[in-house]
């Protein structure tokens, strides 16, 4: 019943905004479509589909960082989910602990966050 909720775009994709259950900052933005959705609530581990490889993909089946979900939300126009997660180590690929690591600062990108792990020694090829 709660698939029936979620507006799925034509291409059958819900985008779902990850964060910290706890201090809600933002960690990464991912996308989800049925099956994705179905799997995160049944096992509890953030699951989405990649656009790129056109597969689901569970966050940290690389790398071990894995996203528990500890609530999901839906956005009043039933179009994005909100996916509260206890984060491990970090979500961004790149070393970081959140994908949003640079700001706009007068006219250009500045890191503002520093590595908590370094993604060569953790990715071999692929990356989550």
């Amino acid at each position: 019943m709660y698939i029936d909720q979620v507006k799925f775009d034509d291409r059958g994709l819900v985008a779902a905004i990850v964060c910290d259950h706890e201090t809600n900052e933002v960690l990464m933005v991912g996308y989800m479509n049925e099956e994705a959705l179905r799997q995160t609530v049944e096992t509890g581990r953030a699951t989405f589909f990649s656009r790129s490889r056109q597969k689901l993909w569970v966050k940290g089946e690389t790398s071990g960082h894995l996203q528990y979900v500890r609530w999901i939300r839906l956005d009043c126009d039933g179009d994005a989910l909100l996916v509260g997660v206890e984060q491990v180590v970090a979500a961004c690929h790149l070393g970081y602990r959140s994908c949003f690591f640079r700001e706009m600062r007068d006219g250009a990108w500045e890191t503002i966050a520093e590595k908590v792990f370094d993604p060569d020694a953790v990715y071999e090829s692929d990356t989550d």
